[in-house]
């Protein structure tokens, strides 16, 4: 299963993603507002659980290349968060992408693509993003998705130990109404 968009690839995961994934969990820009960086061990892991996901749910995390390099760049997609939270269960979507890969709308397109799967070939009713509350380039992407925050739903986040700074984080929702209304 993948989408494309007009110039991504969402995609299954292939064995030679390993290395350029373990390369972005080990840069700290991209894992700035994530507790450490990741091993290739625990990337290695990760990936095994983007597996298992996707074989459970039927979606998950989708490896993303760019269409003119074939190349790997990070992932986009739905997940369904093991935590418990006042707005769980829910369908999370998320992004990681290649330092180098930002400030291109990468992850806007991709995760337009994922919206447009889980409203429409899934049929879900609502989607939420999250992040620690400092991170204001995911915030920018939630926005321009048409997402939108409610600071009542703003949370502690349970897997992150009390008292660390990224513990606190923001809720951003879509609901497929609103998305229709705008079409």
């Amino acid at each position: 299963m993948e989408l494309l968009t007009s110039r991504l690839r969402l995609r299954l995961w292939r064995t030679e993603d390993l290395e350029p994934y373990a390369a972005l969990n080990a840069d700290p820009r991209v894992r700035e507002f994530f507790p450490k960086l990741l091993t290739v061990e625990e990337s290695a892991r990760s990936i095994e659980y983007i597996h298992d996901h996707f074989a459970l749910h039927g979606f998950g995390m989708w490896a993303v290349e760019l269409l003119d390099r074939h190349r790997f760049i990070g992932f986009i997609g739905l997940g369904v968060p093991e935590f418990e939270a006042h707005f769980t269960p829910c369908v999370e979507i998320g992004w990681r992408l290649a330092f180098e890969q930002w400030e291109h709308g990468y992850a806007t397109e991709g995760a337009r693509a994922a919206l447009d799967f889980g409203f429409e070939s899934i049929g879900l009713r609502e989607i939420v993003a999250l992040t620690a509350v400092g991170n204001t380039r995911s915030r920018r992407v939630m926005e321009k998705l048409g997402m939108r925050r409610n600071p009542s739903d703003d949370f502690d986040h349970p897997n992150i130990a009390e008292g660390h700074p990224l513990r606190r984080h923001v809720l951003y929702r879509v609901r497929r109404d609103d998305r229709d209304a705008e079409h």
